[in-house]
């Protein structure tokens, strides 16, 4: 599943990256792919796959709703017992999903964590410094919390409660899931540099989202932890 605003120049040659890896994996696979609210060619682009082949839906927001929104909405669409998201972007090979599909029968959420990162240092740093008080206020220790390429068993998604619509989506998701009693394990993943659109995750107006987004998910689970209704928490896996 992939969440598109202002892709055209990569989300062809997404689509058909996903479309061959997925013949090569199974018989029975879905893209799905989420324009939100798209103002370039990406949705003349998405609309042209979609024709050509019945196996990639198209799931369209009016307006720009947000990177959490489109993934929830792609989310809620996805009929597969496993499910997989990443950007549209090109940063990631999609052929590595085989490494994380080595260890679905062993973990419920399988996370990829970016190795080496490619991002300008600015993102690295607010990145590090995000980690860090995700890890104080939750416990949650991951080594890339916002890294866009994971797979998860559809149980995951059907029993955690997604409320995000920024960038807050990754994090909500892992603590969630953790909170939930979810087995959580972490594989390196190759990494790249975008070459075409520009990066919106680093912009004070996402930061800020995101930043009242995990303030209202503290709250909302430090009010619930008395009433003895969640799962013993399960330490992440780390590789």
């Amino acid at each position: 599943m992939f969440p598109v605003f202002d892709e055209e120049r990569n989300i062809g040659q997404v689509i058909e990256s996903a479309r061959r890896i997925g013949e090569g994996l199974r018989d029975d696979f879905e893209v799905i792919v989420v324009d939100d609210g798209s103002r370039d060619g990406s949705p003349d682009i998405i609309s042209y796959w979609a024709r050509r082949d019945p196996r990639v839906r198209v799931v369209r927001h009016i307006r720009n709703a947000g990177y959490g929104a489109a993934l929830r909405s792609g989310l809620s669409e996805a009929r597969g017992e496993l499910v997989f998201f990443s950007d549209s972007d090109l940063q990631f090979d999609l052929k590595e999903i085989e490494h994380l599909l080595a260890h679905t029968r062993d973990f419920d959420i399988v996370a990829g964590y970016r190795f080496p990162r490619r991002d300008p240092w600015h993102r690295i740093a607010i990145a590090r410094i995000w980690g860090a008080l995700v890890r104080t206020l939750f416990g949650l220790r991951v080594r890339d919390i916002d890294c866009a390429f994971k797979l998860f068993q559809r149980r995951v998604i059907e029993e955690i409660p997604l409320a995000s619509v920024g960038a807050f989506i990754n994090t909500e998701l892992l603590v969630r899931a953790q909170a939930a009693g979810f087995r959580i394990h972490e594989v390196p993943v190759s990494h790249r540099r975008r070459r075409h659109g520009s990066q919106s995750g680093g912009r004070p107006r996402v930061l800020v989202r995101a930043a009242l987004e995990l303030g209202s998910l503290y709250r909302e689970l430090k009010k619930a932890a008395p009433s003895g209704t969640r799962r013993s928490p399960s330490r992440a896996q780390l590789t």
